[in-house]
Parts: structure tokens; C-alpha cells; sequence
């Protein structure tokens, strides 16, 4: 057994160097292939990646509230709640804010009167306070801890409501109760923080005289929709005292997303291979025919049927290790120019794709050598009679 590998092995190398012609075609097929499988394939695992990513910079996509609002709507949460709140999920931070609803008059410089508004008090999982998330950037607000005015963050319709600018002190009352604030952002989030004023926590509890109480707490969870619904089915078992939901239209909007995507890139992943089989396999008829003769000879010499379709079978194996190897990294390289070209951003290239493309390929090449089997029937003695 030991003496005949070297033989194999050199047969092999001989059929591959027979017809380069041949050789070449079939390595372009398979290579085509793979670079168009790979590519798809990054494609698909960097689309799951970057939508979980797209999705989270929303904002909160887990929240956690007051059981029976719809008997007390005024209900609160202890702030003591944010120490069993779990921080993070598989690895990954989990950003906690929490938050507390008023109502107060506000009054500006270049107003005359109070006039009602939304006060939002925030407080993050962060040393300072934030506002939340704004495309995937955190806004800083200064803790009113300080001796200053401390800083708010308008919304463009309450600023345009209350006529203030960056810059203005803004005065919020609550019955005999007075803050500051010295207005600092006044961006767009095209959402209802543009008609509220958001505040650091502690001024609103303040504000309130409902000092450690919050309305509810906001968590952005990054990961799958599966992973965010182990961390919700966690938070619920820490936080049985409150209601720990998901916010469906994210959920179910990044689910569907990625599934018609994932869909819509694996049908054409099945295509292009079913399409690679068939070129190769019309080359392999081609070889067949030329083989004739080789395999009559080789049988007429003793070889077993089963030995000589392992040849052919190795022959293919070899092909589609070559082409995959190179096709896979073509297809990589093609992904991230691809990803730049439909998606704004180029993919990040994904390691477990190359592997799994050149198992594929050859696959493939395999699959596409079946018409040698038709050299399992060939008699030796109708070989040498040239029928």
C-alpha cells in the first residue's frame, strides 16, 4: 500500500498536466464559483453584523417599566432597579439609561411666559449623564452636581416652542419647585425628543420631589433578536417587580431585514453552484471520452475499477482545492468593494467564510466529476478493439 501512494500521487499530477487547455477551463469555473460564493457568503455574515450594529444606534430596543400604568399612570420605578439590570449579553455591553417623565412650565429669556413642556431626566450606565443615542454617538450632558446652571439638550420643536437658542438659561418650575439649565444641543432626532427638554436625573427628581424614583429604564441590547430575548427572559427574572418588554417594531423590523437578505443571498449562492457543477461537469464528459483508452489500459493491467475512479475523483478534489483557495480570496477582496459600492461601507472581511467557500468548491468539483463514473464500465477488451 505504502509503494503504490507515490505511484497514485504521480498519476494524479500527470492527469492534471495532460491538457492544460482543459486544466484551464475548469479552474476558471470553479475559481468563478468560489469568488462569487465567498463574496455572497461575507456578504451575508457581515450584513447580519452590520444591521444588529445599524439597528442599536436607533436607540433602546429593550425597555423596562411600571406594572398596571393603565391603573396608575403616574407610577415610578426605584432607581435602586439599575443595580440588578444585567449589563451585559453574551459578551457584549448592554447601555442602560435610565429615565423620569415630568411636566413642568418653562420659561425662557426671550419669552414673556411659562409655557408647559415634557422634561426628560436621564441618567446612563456612564460616569457622566447622556442623552441617548443619536446615530450611534453618545451625547454628553453635564451633571447638574456641579456649582454651574447644568446643561440641557432641547429638541429642535421645543426650542423653536420655547424660542431659545444654544447658549440660553432655560428656568423649569414644578408647583413652589425651580431649576436651570443652560442650553447647549438643540439637534434633530426626528423622533418626541425633539419636543422635550432632557435634563440630568437627579434635577428632575429634584424638580419632582420624587428623589431615587425613575418612569422607566431604556436598554439598548446588542446582538441577534434571539440574543436580545435570553437578555429579556434574564431582566425579567432579576426585575420581577417590573414589566421587561421589547420594542417589537426593532425586533421584528431587523428580523425581517436580515432574513430577506440572508434569503435573497443564499438562493443565489445555490444558483451559482448548481451553475458551477454543470460547467464543470460538461468538461468532466469531455474527459471521460478522452480517458477511454487510459482506462482500458490500466484495467488490462489489473487495477481495480474502484482505484481508478478514486484517480479521477482525487484529480477533482485537487482542482477544486486550487480554485477555492484562490477563488475564496478573490471573493473576499470582491465582497468589500462590493459592500462600498451597494451599502455606502465597505464589508469587513470574515474568516470563517474562506474555509467554508473552499469546502464548497470542492464540493462542487466532486459533484461535477460523476460523468467519470461512466469509466467504471468500460471493458478493456472492447478498449483494444477499438470499439
Amino acid at each position: 500500500m505504502s509503494n503504490s501512494r507515490p505511484m497514485f500521487w504521480r498519476i494524479i499530477r500527470r492527469l492534471l498536466t495532460a491538457n492544460r487547455g482543459r486544466l484551464f477551463v475548469i479552474l476558471l469555473a470553479l475559481g468563478a464559483g468560489a469568488a462569487v460564493t465567498a463574496a455572497l457568503l461575507n456578504l451575508q455574515v457581515d450584513a447580519k453584523r452590520r444591521l444588529t450594529t445599524e439597528f442599536r444606534s436607533l436607540g433602546a430596543n429593550v425597555v423596562v417599566a411600571p406594572r398596571d400604568l393603565s391603573e396608575s399612570p403616574n407610577r415610578t420605578l426605584d432607581q435602586s432597579l439599575l443595580d440588578r439590570v444585567p449589563s451585559s449579553v453574551q459578551g457584549q455591553r448592554a447601555h442602560v439609561l435610565a429615565v423620569l417623565y415630568v411636566t413642568a412650565n418653562a420659561l425662557s429669556p426671550n419669552s414673556s411666559s411659562s409655557t408647559p413642556i415634557v422634561v426628560a431626566g436621564e441618567r446612563g450606565d456612564v460616569d457622566a449623564e447622556i442623552t441617548g443615542y443619536n446615530g450611534g454617538v453618545i451625547a454628553v450632558i453635564v451633571s447638574s452636581k456641579s456649582n454651574q446652571a447644568p446643561t440641557c439638550w432641547i429638541g429642535v420643536g421645543a426650542a423653536d416652542h420655547l424660542h431659545v437658542k444654544s447658549g440660553d438659561l432655560l428656568t423649569l418650575r414644578s408647583n413652589a419647585r425651580a431649576e436651570s439649565c443652560r442650553v447647549a444641543f438643540v439637534p434633530s432626532r426626528g423622533g418626541p425628543e425633539d419636543n422635550q427638554v432632557t435634563v440630568p436625573l437627579d434635577l428632575v427628581q429634584r424638580l419632582a420631589a420624587l428623589p431615587g424614583k425613575i418612569s422607566l429604564i431604556q436598554i439598548s441590547v446588542p446582538g441577534t433578536p434571539r440574543a436580545v430575548s435570553d437578555y429579556i427572559a434574564d431582566a425579567a427574572q432579576r426585575l420581577p417587580e417590573a414589566d421587561v418588554h421589547g420594542i417589537r417594531q426593532f425586533t421584528e423590523a431587523e428580523a425581517k431585514i436580515y432574513n430577506r437578505i440572508s434569503g435573497l443571498l443564499n438562493a443565489t449562492v445555490v444558483v451559482v453552484l448548481i451553475l458551477t457543477t454543470l460547467c464543470v461537469m460538461a468538461a468532466m464528459t469531455n474527459v471521460a471520452m478522452e480517458r477511454k483508452n487510459d482506462v482500458g489500459l490500466m484495467k488490462a493491467l489489473g487495477g481495480a475499477t474502484r482505484r481508478v475512479l478514486q484517480l479521477f475523483l482525487a484529480e477533482a478534489a485537487v482542482l477544486g482545492l486550487v480554485a477555492g483557495i484562490l477563488g475564496a480570496a478573490a471573493g473576499i477582496l470582491l465582497s468589500i468593494a462590493l459592500g462600498r459600492a451597494v451599502f455606502g461601507v465597505a464589508a469587513q472581511p470574515r474568516l470563517i467564510v474562506y474555509p467554508v467557500a473552499v469546502a464548497l468548491t470542492i464540493l462542487v468539483a466532486v459533484a461535477g466529476a460523476y460523468p467519470l463514473r461512466r469509466l467504471a464500465s468500460i471493458r478493456p477488451a472492447s478498449v483494444f478493439r477499438g470499439d
